[in-house]
């Protein structure tokens, strides 16, 4: 029996060029300070409805008398008639899907205690008085970032819409992968009318602009969370594939591979268990810069209206609901998505760019 595993000099060449990058990579403050911001936006994604001001489905708590309140305005609510509608949703369902709320909140001006009753007059509608037994509670909330055009909390609406932008780029990432490795590493290792087949296929693929091209396939799935991933996934493969293919070419021919064959190694494990471990950081680096390609690519469909729908948050949909308020006084509630996008994509540009450096042998 073994018991313990000979490591060669290729393992140890291998270990300490890993050690050099990440060396490398924590000399350059930019990647990670981007790589700080995007644990940040994935902790937020995470957490969700545990975290947000606005902890209803969707963040979808409307107050029409509240509209485009400035950042920083309070309000106070008079919250009414708790309703028992059974246990409290678990903590999972909560973080995910977010809970309505037990009573009725009702935005005021004033209220007055008056022993067995309680006055108040809302915002919108005229004086009431209502019981002691009814009254849950008199709150007062502040929006940090104020209200949109609904009376929605911006705030929440920013943190679940994050959710959704990681959501796109990491599930569309991975089907990007699955199709761009294995098809650009047939390719390479066969060569011969495989290569051709696929290279035709990558050309025509790149030849329709991205655009255009996730339009269609969104029209054809039809409009939806789960479309989007798939969109975009489909339109994504191309560049990973042909990073693949170059990468094989050069290492197929490499003692190992030959030594693979001599032993009669199947196709498969060659490739999944002897080549691809070589490219892991060229593939790093094309994943992490189309991560932001696909952030980008979900709010310009939202903002198209053919990507996620209402009354999902998303990046894309408030900049398009709220655009027209860059005229008045209110241009925050545009910009504050947009800003967010333009965050998360320059870290994820600066992290593949700091990936670049760090894997870069010839800098060692």
């Amino acid at each position: 029996m073994r018991l313990f595993k000979k490591r060669t000099v290729a393992d140890l060449a291998g270990s300490s060029l890993d050690r050099m990058a990440w060396r490398r990579f924590r000399r350059n403050p930019l990647a990670v300070a981007s790589l700080v911001i995007i644990g940040l936006f994935i902790l937020v994604a995470i957490l969700g409805y545990l975290i947000t001001p606005d902890h209803t489905p969707y963040c979808n708590q409307q107050y029409l008398e509240l509209a485009t309140l400035k950042p920083g305005s309070r309000a106070t609510f008079l919250c009414l008639d708790p309703k028992e509608g059974g246990p409290r949703v678990p903590l999972l369902k909560r973080m995910t899907k977010g809970e309505p709320l037990p009573y009725t909140a009702i935005p005021i001006i004033l209220y007055k205690d008056m022993g067995d009753s309680l006055y108040a007059e809302p915002i919108a509608g005229e004086p009431m008085t209502v019981e002691r037994s009814r009254v849950v509670k008199v709150e007062q909330r502040t929006f940090l970032l104020g209200t949109d055009g609904y009376g929605r909390d911006v705030l929440s609406m920013l943190m679940i819409g994050s959710r959704v932008s990681l959501s796109v780029g990491f599930i569309a990432i991975l089907i990007a992968l699955l199709l761009g490795i294995t098809l650009g590493a047939l390719a390479a290792y066969h060569g011969g009318w495989v290569d051709n087949l696929i290279m035709w296929i990558i050309n025509v693929v790149w030849s329709i602009p991205t655009v255009l091209l996730v339009i269609a396939i969104t029209f054809a799935l039809g409009k939806g969370f789960w479309q989007i991933f798939i969109a975009v996934g489909l339109t994504m493969w191309v560049d990973i594939a042909r990073v693949v293919r170059g990468e094989v070419l050069s290492l197929k021919e490499k003692e190992f591979v030959e030594a693979t064959r001599a032993l009669g190694f199947s196709t498969f494990r060659t490739i999944f268990r002897h080549i691809l471990p070589g490219i892991v950081g060229a593939v790093v680096v094309v994943a992490a810069s189309n991560f932001a390609s696909a952030i980008l690519l979900e709010a310009g469909l939202s903002f198209l209206g053919i990507g996620i729908q209402p009354p999902m948050p998303s990046w894309g949909m408030m900049v398009k609901e709220n655009y027209g308020y860059i005229l008045l006084d209110s241009a925050y509630l545009a910009l504050l998505p947009g800003v967010a996008i333009m965050i998360i994509v320059l870290a994820f540009m600066m992290l593949a760019g700091g990936l670049r450096d760090a894997l870069d042998i010839k800098r060692s």
